[in-house]
């Protein structure tokens, strides 16, 4: 028996509730269901209160395969549009209204409402569904975050869009572009629509209020386009080249490009060195995420002990936090945020600001790279057969107040061959000196597993800062750098600009090749270079084959990984080969339990404490150094069983993870084929 069959047996005998978490199960597995299947699930759920959106879903799909197309429309028009006509036909009121009274609208014929082109049907509290001549289109969040062009391509001229009807859009061109008055030359924000009607009709869904009262906006409606640009001295009297520029203030500064950190050694640096010096965005190098929180807590407690502007002056003065304007103002805030300390920390010198252009027509972006020493992962399967991806360190993003606070977020990843990165980084780590300069053990961790089970290219696709975001490939960056970087400027939402035909570190030119030889800026030798004495094949055909989704998604060929059958004796014989990552990990491990040992004997000692130990410091070392690395190897075959059977991946509110969307370039600016 199907799963709607026992719904509609359960309606029979009289248990509605029950039978409709059958119906809505049925819509939501998206089973075999005929059109009147899908049509009787839609309505028994509809009538029942059950999730209205699984009904509303199954409609639209109905009327758009031309199935019950009136009986569909008619349904959802009683049930989603009727009680929501009142407050659709207010916001197009009040929109005309503001409208009306607009100095820089020139066109006030508004239509009735009745004769609308397109009605809005409201499917949550955010979106809409456009209908049009009785054609229903697709479900749309006007407000959904997410930057969808390059409108500053060009800051040469004041900043011309057309047809933008998305209200996040639309606050961010308003949040974004300095006022005329402020950079001291006209630098209004000219909206163009080709098509007046249709500009109406998405005043119902559209929120003007607080954008039309900068007066930032000019709407020019179809063939007005011609005006572009206003000379408004002469049309308006208003003559903005007699104000100075206006220094940028704290909370102007709401645009962040984040830069994750999908593992190591992908190619980070490269793109900080070359979107450093980018004269409309403040690029910071890659700085460890423990050490930002320690700085922002610091700031907050002297802002906060600071009994006035004279003391707060000679407190930052003193440690060279050149920005004193930008000090004062933090100092001022009774409401201030750890973002608004990050805007005033990395404004405090010329180092890191002296490549920005003061007159821009926009604001900068701030670029950051919180970095992590460790990424601690864990993968575990469910009761419903998924597999559960956890990352303490990506937890900590989410829930930063600094990630919260800023309104706009462009999000890039930069990822490198996988088993190239994992070479690199098990390289820099058995390079690295026996102990660290605080003392401590440098330990590799299991990187082989690391790389498995953290799948960082992968996003919740409700998750905000992941809303728009891209996956940069760094072989990508270093054969095609300008058409990789053209288009991640489009993306990021800057021009294109000179600055970033070469590497530099705080505005000033880096040398092609460092001190100890390696190659760095555009030099193409660290894309073929795959460090194999360390790794072994073994390891990069266990990487590739449980990252073999990835690779086909991103465009990497297969160079380890054979396509052979893949069962739980090969594994172990794979895992059997791991004798590089095996390598370092005893030796590290074992180093590092021994001075932990001693450590903690030396506490018991200073305690008065006098234990019979059952071992000698070498014995216990030795022994948790063994039950470790048997963990490591039971941890492999586990996370292997559990990628081998195929299950989705989600994370810890059972969302399924979507991979994250590549950047694409233009096959014309291409120097050199793609790399596979």
């Amino acid at each position: 028996m199907t799963t709607i069959e026992m719904a509609r047996r359960l309606a029979e005998l009289g248990q509605a509730e029950k039978a409709c978490e059958g119906f809505a199960l049925a819509l939501r597995t998206q089973e075999d269901l005929s059109p009147a299947d899908k049509m009787e699930a839609a309505l028994f759920v509809l009538q029942l209160g059950g999730d209205y959106t699984l009904s509303y879903r199954a409609l639209l799909e109905l009327n758009r395969q031309g199935e019950y197309r009136e009986e569909s429309a008619a349904v959802m028009t009683e049930a989603f549009y009727e009680p929501n006509e009142k407050l659709l036909r207010s916001h197009y009121e009040n929109n005309c209204k503001l409208l009306r009274k607009y100095p820089y609208l020139f066109r006030k014929d508004f239509l009735p409402f009745e004769e609308l082109p397109v009605r809005f049907y409201p499917f949550d509290d955010k979106s809409f569904v456009p209908c049009r001549d009785g054609a229903f289109g697709e479900v749309t969040d006007y407000s959904e975050p997410v930057v969808t062009r390059n409108f500053f391509c060009n800051l040469d001229d004041p900043i011309l869009a057309k047809d933008v009807y998305s209200q996040y859009e639309l606050e961010y061109l308003n949040d974004n572009v300095r006022p005329s008055e402020w950079v001291g030359r006209e630098n209004h924000i000219y909206l163009h629509y080709t098509d007046w009607a249709e500009f109406c009709a998405h005043l119902q869904v559209l929120n003007l209020r607080k954008l039309l009262e900068g007066k930032k906006l000019v709407f020019l409606i179809e063939e007005e386009l011609s005006q572009y640009p206003i000379d408004f001295k002469e049309r308006f009297g208003l003559d903005y080249s007699q104000y100075p520029v206006k220094p940028l203030g704290v909370r102007e500064i709401n645009r962040l490009v984040w830069q994750t950190q999908l593992s190591y050694h992908n190619g980070g640096d490269f793109f900080n060195e070359v979107l450093d010096g980018h004269p409309n965005m403040v690029c910071t190098s890659s700085i460890m995420y423990e050490t930002l929180q320690a700085i922002f807590k610091d700031v907050a407690e002297t802002l906060d002990d600071a009994r006035n502007s004279r003391e707060i002056a000679e407190v930052f003065d003193s440690n060279d936090w050149g920005n004193a304007s930008m000090i004062q103002e933090l100092f001022r805030m009774r409401d201030r945020t750890d973002k608004d300390i990050m805007v005033a920390y990395f404004f405090r010198d010329e180092e890191h600001t002296h490549t920005l252009d003061p007159a821009a027509r926009i604001t900068p972006a701030i670029m950051l790279q919180p970095h992590f020493g460790y990424f601690l992962t864990n993968m575990a399967g469910d009761s419903q057969g998924r597999a559960i991806m956890t990352s303490t360190q990506f937890d900590e993003i989410f829930n930063s107040p600094i990630f919260k606070n800023f309104k706009y977020i462009k999000t890039f990843t930069p990822m490198r061959r996988i088993t190239t990165s994992y070479a690199a980084a098990i390289r820099f780590m058995a390079n690295q000196p026996e102990y660290l300069p605080n003392g401590k053990v440098g330990v590799v961790h299991d990187e082989v597993l690391a790389r498995v089970s953290f799948r960082g290219f992968m996003k919740d696709p409700q998750e905000r800062i992941f809303k728009d975001s891209v996956v940069v490939r760094f072989e990508d960056a270093k054969l095609n750098p300008t058409a990789t970087f053209r288009a991640l400027t489009e993306f990021l939402d800057l021009p294109y600009t000179e600055s970033m035909t070469y590497c530099s570190f705080n505005g000033q030119r880096m040398e092609t090749y460092s001190e100890d030889g390696t190659a760095e800026g555009f030099d193409t030798e660290a894309v073929y270079r795959t460090h194999d004495e360390f790794a072994t094949d073994a390891e990069r055909c266990y990487i590739e084959y449980f990252l073999r989704d990835a690779y086909e998604y991103y465009g990497y060929d297969f160079h380890y990984y054979k396509g052979e059958p893949m069962d739980k004796e090969r594994v172990e014989e794979l895992i059997r080969g791991f004798s590089v990552i095996d390598h370092y990990m005893l030796t590290t491990m074992r180093l590092g339990y021994l001075k932990a040992v001693e450590y903690n004997r030396k506490e018991d000692q200073e305690a008065g404490l006098s234990p019979d130990y059952p071992e000698t410091v070498e014995e216990e070392a030795e022994r948790i150094t063994k039950e470790k690395m048997e963990e490591a190897d039971a941890k492999r075959k586990f996370v292997a069983d559990l990628l081998m059977k195929g299950i989705t991946l989600v994370n810890m509110n059972g969302r399924q993870l979507q991979f994250i969307p590549v950047l694409k370039l233009d096959p014309a600016l291409m120097e050199r084929p793609m790399y596979h």
